[in-house]
């Protein structure tokens, strides 16, 4: 199996485009008007135009509903950002470290934007359990990775997938990494999501599920970054577009679509108004379906899920300008800034 190479901090001796996505020529000198990738700077544009803090969300209402909540709905609601904290760490970490492999400097810079991002969905995190829990009850939920077994099964389950390509860095297990990434943001993500959503068409902690909205944005552009990422690798190195590729990417996506699964019958089940297990099931399904398919594998993994996406409602909130609409209310809305003096410590 081809070792990837890692990407030299400059090379005089090759021009500033590159020659590959892996393993390939390039002086590492970034000019976004001499680029291998025309769909690089197209997403530059996008990530950097999506840039926002957790400081822009005025979480006041948050704080005063927070105690309002049932105790359900208050244990899925920290249980859930306890989840979300742990993969948003690991995912900054994988991020780099992909950075470090890419030749092509576009995408390294890219790879890089990306880490940033997922540093602010972390940040995000911190602020609203800081906003509407005690310090102790925010530290336990940062622990949840280590006292949650079926956290630890998940975690486990992306860490173990993302520690084959870190220890041995070859074409085929950067391939498989991806799918192990994609799994992350574009499936391990989406049951928590939905609670989230289901709480603020409830006109329920619409803050925080706006800042939700933010990140599920983001994500669904890094699994995009990656999808294009993927699909260049293979055809740069048509020999590892095997049958075997594909048989691991359906059932990997099987298994994880399974642990999410049990993860939303935990933490949401049949408690949740508004949610019921089985359309949540069926919504699991379809996202693999549709994630496996996005890397060219089709929508094998699992044949009888529907093909549209069952939890229509949920699109409302996936889907919509963060910059021009308030998603909730459809109509024009400038969330109130924090400041110096009005930090997240005191809201």
């Amino acid at each position: 199996m081809s070792i990837v190479e890692k990407r030299k901090i400059i090379d005089s001796h090759a021009p500033n485009r590159s020659t590959g996505i892996v393993n390939g020529q390039s002086s590492n000198i970034l000019n976004w008007d001499d680029v291998r990738y025309s769909w690089a700077y197209p997403k530059y544009k996008v990530m950097l135009s999506n840039f926002w803090t957790p400081f822009e969300i005025n979480m006041s209402k948050d704080i005063k509903q927070f105690p309002q909540l049932t105790d359900v709905e208050q244990e899925a609601f920290l249980k859930i950002i306890g989840l979300l904290a742990l993969l948003d760490s690991i995912q900054s970490d994988y991020a780099s470290k992909v950075a470090d492999y890419l030749t092509d400097s576009s995408l390294n810079a890219l790879m890089i934007m990306l880490a940033q991002q997922e540093v602010i969905h972390n940040h995000s995190y911190s602020y609203v359990l800081s906003s509407i829990v005690p310090k102790k009850k925010q530290d336990e939920v940062f622990e949840f990775w280590r006292t949650e077994e079926t956290l630890r099964e998940r975690n486990d389950f992306i860490t173990n997938g993302y520690r084959a390509f870190s220890e041995n860095p070859t074409i085929e297990n950067f391939l498989k990494s991806i799918i192990y990434d994609v799994i992350l943001e574009g499936l391990f993500f989406y049951s928590g999501f939905a609670f989230f959503y289901n709480l603020a068409r409830n006109q329920k902690m619409v803050a925080t599920s706006t800042m939700i909205n933010y990140i599920n944005r983001d994500e669904q552009i890094h699994v995009g970054l990656f999808e294009k990422i993927y699909k260049e690798v293979l055809n740069e190195n048509p020999q590892y577009r095997t049958k075997e590729l594909e048989e691991f990417a359906v059932e990997t996506f099987r298994q994880a679509a399974l642990l999410e699964i049990e993860w939303g019958r935990q933490v949401i089940g049949d408690k949740m108004d508004g949610i019921t297990m089985p359309e949540l099931e069926q919504y699991i399904q379809f996202m693999a379906n549709k994630r496996c398919n996005q890397l060219g594998h089709g929508r094998a993994v699992f044949p009888e899920a529907p093909i549209n996406n069952p939890m229509r409602w949920i699109i409302a909130y996936q889907e919509v300008d963060l910059g021009k609409t308030d998603f909730f209310e459809q109509k024009s809305r400038q969330y109130t800034k924090t400041s110096d003096v009005n930090g997240f410590d005191d809201l």
